[in-house]
């Protein structure tokens, strides 16, 4: 055999090892690799996951890159844990500071009532106490939004009936309702039926939605609370027959502190509508509102019968 050809077969095959080590280094490499980015990943996942110093020679650009984003990721979660730990401090703070003053306040100022006062002296000491009332409710309120927008707390839902709801809403409106002359109507077509809510946030939602309907009324007028259930949802009605809402308003209403000019002559502060629907959304649920004006209001609650409950917008019930 030619010599030449002996150097061509041997070249050929040497050519064929040589890439075949290649290949199976390459899909070596490749392997400890992707085992590499697996480990990372499972221990970010897993809330594992440690800085560590790598030799950048012996990884690829992409686990190096990698190891950079959770490491950042890492640091920026744990920023606004450390964040969210300072608001709740801040929270509980202002909670506590305003609390024994406010009730100081209030103390006096009934102290003073039980006085022998002239006229306009009782007529002053009353005003300080609504106002200080009116100043409670509102960083109450304001606190309460914080911790809910925050995560500080969070609601809990579950499986519960829809009329202690309902009986619980009816009791905490009592007083309000006697002071207007108003009757509150309670309609639910199964007493049984039940949907997936946190009792406690999901009575402060409804309770808002039924004072804001009591703001709104004539007096010895009737407001209704219904229930209905649907497929995936159930239904909560707080239909009124009062002033109504103008349409270029009904997208504004559930903005944070806004007030119509049209009812500035109201008790409020602009925060109720606001914290019910924030209250609803966080359970998977949500509100729709339908209104004419002088004709009277229908707010609707649509909670989730089920867990992780949603349906498309186009598909929503009337």
């Amino acid at each position: 055999m030619d010599n030449r050809l002996i150097i061509c077969i041997i070249a050929a095959l040497s050519a064929i090892v040589v890439s075949a080590c290649l290949v199976i280094m390459n899909r070596i490499q490749t392997r400890h690799l992707i085992d590499q980015l697996n480990e990372m990943l499972d221990e970010a996942a897993s809330g594992k996951f440690q800085e560590k110093i790598y030799d950048e020679s012996l990884m690829s650009a992409l686990s190096v890159k990698m190891h950079a984003f959770l490491t950042q990721t890492l640091t920026s979660s744990g920023n606004l844990q450390k964040e969210k730990e300072n608001i709740n401090t801040l929270i509980s703070d202002i909670s506590h500071q305003t609390k024994t003053p406010i009730s100081n306040i209030l103390l006096y100022s009934q102290l003073l009532q039980e006085l022998q006062l002239t006229l306009d002296a009782r007529e002053y000491s009353g005003q300080i106490t609504e106002q200080v009332e009116k100043l409670r409710f509102l960083i109450d309120a304001l606190i309460r939004t914080s911790r809910l927008e925050n995560g500080i707390i969070t609601v809990t839902p579950a499986m519960n009936q829809i009329h202690p709801l309902f009986t619980q809403t009816l009791r905490f409106a009592d007083q309000s309702l006697s002071a207007k002359n108003l009757r509150l109507l309670i309609h639910l077509e199964n007493e049984t039926d039940t949907a997936f809510f946190d009792m406690k946030w999901t009575l402060e939602a409804l309770h808002n939605l039924v004072d804001n309907a009591i703001k709104y009324t004539k007096e010895g007028d009737t407001i209704l609370l219904s229930g209905m259930p649907y497929e995936l949802f159930y239904r909560i009605d707080v239909t009124d027959h009062g002033i109504g809402i103008r349409e270029e308003e009904r997208n504004k209403i559930f903005t944070r502190f806004y007030r119509s000019p049209f009812v500035s002559d109201q008790e409020g502060v602009g925060l109720g509508l606001y914290l019910s629907r924030e209250i609803i959304t966080a359970q998977g649920g949500y509100i729709k509102v339908k209104s004419q004006p002088d004709s009277g209001t229908v707010f609707s609650i649509f909670l989730p019968k089920g867990q992780s409950q949603s349906v498309p917008e186009a598909q929503e019930p009337d």
